[in-house]
């Protein structure tokens, strides 16, 4: 089948705790080992985030560390993508394991609403972020939570600070920033084809509820899939999910209904230009 489709699975985020859901992993064994679950039913990018003991976010590079080399030993050629998001830290600190040289780390580059915050994402942090992984060979992956994001990408490739063609995600679905709209999207793909040529890889990512409707939507109109326990707990409003594998197994079953392949490792690192 032709058009593969990348499956991103984001394994523990900063919110979900065992309490929504026992599947949530939390300890670096736990999350090692859930994404090798999601691996082996064609995840090939793992978004990741650390908890510290009492299981709380944390932006420390040492667990960050740990992460990185058991998913990469677990799971060889598996696209390891470190998150440098707010909730796990503030300031330069969100962005101290960009010096472990991932693959590809989440860059923010703009603020917006949050359910009950503020997400800040000032122009000098933005900067430093992106000069940061420009250091390192760290690819970046530009987390959209509005129209004015993608364009400040596109102004910030313009300018040099992002070396790569950025690889922009939409993330739909978060109270009081960017809604689930079909509509909104079909013009959030339009815009990046625009701006970065009508070639240029995307992803959509949904929260909660919308997370196998944004799956379909993105799997029809040619761009990448993100999925996982980080976005959404539950296959449907009565059922827990089991396991990461379990939301990319759906996801791998979306790509596929769409005529489309999921991509291997290789395919994915090709169509990201990783090494």
């Amino acid at each position: 089948m032709p058009n593969p489709a990348i499956i991103c699975v984001a394994i523990t985020g900063s919110v979900p705790t065992k309490a929504d859901n026992p599947a949530v992993p939390v300890t670096i064994d736990e999350q090692v080992a859930s994404t090798r679950e999601a691996f082996e039913a064609g995840a090939t990018i793992a978004h990741c985030h650390v908890r510290d003991d009492e299981g709380k976010p944390t932006s420390d590079p040492a667990r960050f560390a740990d992460l990185k080399a058991g998913i990469e030993e677990a799971c060889p050629g598996m696209i390891v993508q470190l998150s440098t998001g707010g909730r796990s830290g503030a300031g330069k600190a969100r962005g101290g394991m960009l010096s472990l040289a991932p693959d590809m780390a989440s860059l923010s580059v703009g603020s917006n609403n949050f359910p009950t915050r503020v997400y800040e994402n000032p122009p000098d942090l933005v900067e430093w972020l992106a000069a940061e992984m420009r250091e390192h060979g760290v690819v970046p992956e530009i987390e959209a939570f509005d129209l004015s994001h993608i364009y400040q990408a596109k102004a910030m490739h313009d300018r040099g600070e992002l070396t790569s063609r950025p690889y922009v995600q939409f993330v739909m679905g978060v109270k009081n920033a960017m809604p689930a709209d079909k509509r909104v999207f079909d013009f959030y793909v339009e815009t990046v084809r625009t701006l970065f040529g009508p070639d240029a890889p995307w992803c959509a990512a949904g929260i909660g509820r919308h997370q196998a409707e944004i799956n379909e939507w993105a799997a029809e109109a040619g761009g990448h899939l993100r999925t996982g326990l980080e976005d959404n707990i539950r296959l449907d409003r009565n059922t827990l999910a089991p396991s990461n594998a379990a939301l990319v197994e759906r996801a791998a079953k979306i790509v596929r209904s769409h005529g489309r392949s999921v991509a291997a490792p290789d395919e994915a690192r090709r169509i990201l230009g990783l090494g």
